[in-house]
């Protein structure tokens, strides 16, 4: 897909999901800020296609879509800053994951740095998973 063609996609796909207070961009720290300009709004949703492509080992759901990720920060210098969970505390990944998770983030094109902070606070419910997420879990 040609760069405008995806820059019309992401936009006609923000527009509407603007007021979609349910979707995962919107109910968490991942959403757009109001100022982020074009450059930096694309750059957001390929960190979140990135994101998409790493699986929680224990379900079989991407990070993103189980509402792991809790915050995703996006400065000047194109350096990210995520703040994300786990579903529980005594997660047998907690050391390694958010390792692996800034490896994703790293990987994608434009990305100059990346930091991932693993947070408790609030816990994990399902209520923060996307619909796609529950569906795919048969909790729908």
């Amino acid at each position: 897909m040609a760069a405008k063609e995806h820059a019309d996609t992401f936009l006609d796909r923000f527009a509407s999901n603007a007021s979609d207070e349910a979707s995962p961009e919107h109910a968490d720290g991942a959403r757009p800020s109001d100022g982020e300009n074009l450059e930096t709004a694309l750059l957001r949703e390929q960190i979140i296609e990135a994101l998409r492509g790493v699986y929680d080992p224990e379900i079989p759901v991407n990070i993103y879509d189980l509402g792991l990720i809790y915050r995703l920060d996006i400065d000047q210098a194109q350096a990210v800053r995520i703040q994300m969970t786990l579903t529980a505390p005594g997660c047998p990944v907690a050391h390694t994951f958010p390792g692996m998770v800034e490896c994703a983030v790293k990987c994608v094109p434009g990305v100059s740095d990346a930091s991932v902070e693993l947070v408790w606070d609030p816990p994990w419910t399902q209520e923060r998973m996307s619909e796609a997420a529950r569906l795919q879990l048969g909790l729908l």
